[in-house]
């Protein structure tokens, strides 16, 4: 537009300090200027169609319209260490995971980055309160999406926006195996959370389609790789399915195939879905499972539960929405 450099200075400030929702509220700008950048270009900022409040832990769900009519879902959680949020990188997710409501639908699209960053930007707007944490384990499969989500990551962590350190973003990811070694190499010290869920070929198969295209040894083999280039600790998580990979013997399995990986097990008691059959482990499953894994050096924790009361699932809330 011709314009002097330090307007592009004003505007990314107004765009990611000050998060502006429109092109009108950024009043250090001569208003011609402001009505010209009306007229060219797009600026994207999220509505808050749905929004729970959880009465068991103050974890809030959004569902947030994109600006084409879809909807995404996101989740403030609120821990002593500060406020995470959980965010979608996709409307949907074509990854087929069977205890995943994301995934009913399938893919819609994928999430560009201003997406992404607006899901942040409003709740934090909503709230009042500072985000310290991000955690793109939403809807989608972040790999997935993979030249938006290393923007996304490079604006959110920009020292002049909101400055999140990259320490504190966990990216998830089923197991891509081409993308996590491309990941490797971006020189980043993000955490990557390997959706793990079982300890043989045939059972991953059985809940994760992915499990088709990247065998487990390859996935394991990747994971050694990206704690090998950027010294960041894997974080494994497994969903426990009553009957399908809580047993004795599936914990024995999980410990010896990570017993030479660098990173620790995340447990989560699976979220039932209506539209599937899988049931959550009992409680004495869960903790004789974390008590196996103890025992043969394992480090590992319990997912705390979150928001149950509000759908807080991955995509629960998005297909409550879609199919009422």
């Amino acid at each position: 537009m011709g314009l002097p450099a330090y307007r592009a200075g004003q505007i990314y400030q107004w765009l990611h300090e000050k998060q502006a929702a429109s092109f009108e509220e950024m009043t250090s700008l001569p208003a011609a200027l402001r009505s010209r950048m009306e007229e060219r270009f797009e600026l994207v900022c999220l509505r808050a169609v749905e929004r729970k409040v959880s009465g068991i832990d103050g974890t809030r769900k959004y569902l947030f319209a994109l600006p084409d009519g879809n909807v995404i879902e996101s989740v403030l959680m609120r821990y002593k260490h500060g406020n995470s949020v959980c965010i979608s990188s996709q409307v949907g997710c074509r990854m087929g995971c069977r205890f995943c409501a994301s995934t009913l639908d399938g893919l819609v699209r994928s999430l560009r980055p201003s997406e992404m960053l607006e899901q942040i930007y409003r709740i934090g707007q909503d709230t009042g309160e500072r985000v310290s944490h991000v955690v793109v384990m939403g809807s989608g499969e972040p790999l997935d999406n993979y030249d938006n989500l290393i923007r996304f990551i490079r604006l959110l962590t920009d020292e002049r926006g909101l400055h999140i350190s990259q320490r504190n973003i966990t990216v998830s990811t089923c197991g891509l195996v081409p993308q996590m070694l491309k990941l490797a190499e971006e020189d980043l010290q993000i955490t990557l959370a390997l959706s793990l869920h079982a300890v043989n070929d045939g059972t991953r198969r059985q809940l994760m389609p992915v499990a088709n295209r990247y065998p487990l040894d390859e996935v394991l083999e990747a994971c050694h790789i990206y704690f090998q280039k950027t010294g960041r600790r894997m974080t494994f998580e497994y969903s426990l399915v009553s009957g399908v990979n809580d047993s004795a013997a599936d914990a024995d399995a999980l410990a010896r195939l990570l017993k030479d990986q660098h990173g620790h097990v995340n447990l989560i008691p699976v979220n039932p879905i209506k539209e599937r059959d899988y049931v959550q482990s009992e409680r004495k499953t869960v903790e004789a499972f974390k008590n196996h894994l103890e025992k043969s050096g394992i480090n590992v924790t319990i997912r705390r539960e979150m928001g149950r009361d509000i759908n807080g699932a991955c995509g629960q809330l998005r297909r409550s929405y879609l199919t009422s």
